[in-house]
């Protein structure tokens, strides 16, 4: 027989549901002040809290001044008496919730970043420079878009490219060309908003005469729009670039070939190396530039037709491009220089293989 447990005889000393130790009604889903089960409420019949100055469970009243409990009654769900928490848009900008799926330090574009964006459609680029826009204006293969033009620049840009023009032009300050471009570029009052070119394949690159001028990973418009200006003057039939490591159609490149992106035909090939083996089965003799080569003559190669490969400064040829030339050649340079510019070695390079044509 088990000896009996608590104050009742059989019982446990476990506390029963819905009682306290101290005989007062437990915390939770009760309210405060509400009597224990098997009770009648007594007080405010509304809210379930005792009257002031007496407890129907037995302890003392709750101060007068207490804070209003803080959940809904169950005598006739009254709601909370406490004011309103302000909502997301009330509540201070410190304390405010992040949205979900937006970085909450997310602000509107500051500057002209929105405005130039609008200005530049997807896929069109902005000409600039006198003999830029004025052999774009030109060309009939070129579509126009916009033609924005300072007082001073349609003046000048007429004495260059007497109208009629193709399309109407704007008349704009300095200020706004200088918001559309940057103010660091050298637009000299004149922008043209234009589609770019389209490329030519590698069987109209063939069917034209003279050197091919190839280049690997060259990377700086600049010296892409200098070689294509110098291709042109030394009757180059077209200039090869590899598609990924190349710069794009931009006003840069196009102010560089000071107009000659117009007429020099440039193409943009996957794989450099494919290509010198697609132009040698065409009969072309392709010659890699680089400074470790035979001195390059214009005589060795009479009568051929040469594609001349020039890789990017610094690192010159790459791997694969130089075995798949035919010849590697380099130039006669005296002096301290070592080695030149790589716009400026085309420019050389070209002259000694075109000289005796």
């Amino acid at each position: 027989m088990k000896p009996p447990h608590g104050d009742r005889s059989g019982g446990s000393n476990r506390t029963p549901p819905g009682r306290s130790t101290s005989g007062r009604p437990p915390a939770g889903r009760f309210s405060q002040g509400q009597p224990p089960s098997g009770q009648p409420p007594s007080g405010n019949p509304r809210n379930g809290r005792p009257a002031k100055g007496g407890a129907a469970s037995g302890h003392d009243p709750k101060p007068a001044n207490a804070a209003p409990p803080n959940r809904l009654s169950l005598q006739g769900g009254q709601p909370d008496p406490r004011p309103a928490r302000p909502s997301f848009q009330q509540r201070p900008e410190g304390n405010q919730k992040r949205p979900e799926g937006k970085r909450f330090d997310q602000r509107p574009p500051q500057g002209d970043g929105g405005q130039r964006a609008a200005d530049t459609p997807k896929g069109t680029v902005w000409l600039y420079g006198f003999h830029a826009v004025a052999a774009a204006l030109a060309n009939p293969r070129r579509r126009l878009r916009r033609l924005l033009l300072t007082a001073e620049a349609e003046a000048a840009l007429i004495a260059i490219a007497p109208p009629p023009w193709p399309l109407a032009h704007e008349r704009a300050d300095r200020a706004r060309i200088d918001q559309l471009l940057g103010r660091d570029i050298a637009h000299q009052g004149v922008a043209l908003l234009a589609d770019p070119l389209a490329q030519p394949s590698l069987a109209e690159v063939l069917e034209r005469n003279g050197p091919i001028v190839v280049l690997d990973q060259v990377s700086d418009p600049r010296n892409v729009g200098a070689i294509m200006r110098t291709a042109a003057a030394f009757g180059a039939s077209a200039v090869i670039t590899q598609d990924r490591n190349a710069p794009e159609e931009t006003g840069s490149l196009a102010k560089a070939a000071s107009g000659m992106m117009e007429t020099m035909p440039l193409l943009r090939a996957v794989n450099i190396a494919r290509t010198l083996i697609a132009l040698k089965a065409a009969n072309v003799w392709c010659v890699g530039l680089d400074a470790g080569g035979e001195p390059l003559s214009g005589g060795f190669y009479s009568g051929r037709r040469v594609a001349l490969v020039l890789g990017a400064e610094g690192d010159g040829l790459r791997r694969l491009t130089r075995e798949t030339c035919d010849a590697i050649a380099g130039l006669s340079i005296k002096g301290a220089v070592e080695s030149l510019n790589v716009s400026a070695a085309a420019a050389v390079a070209l002259y000694e293989l075109t000289r005796n044509a």
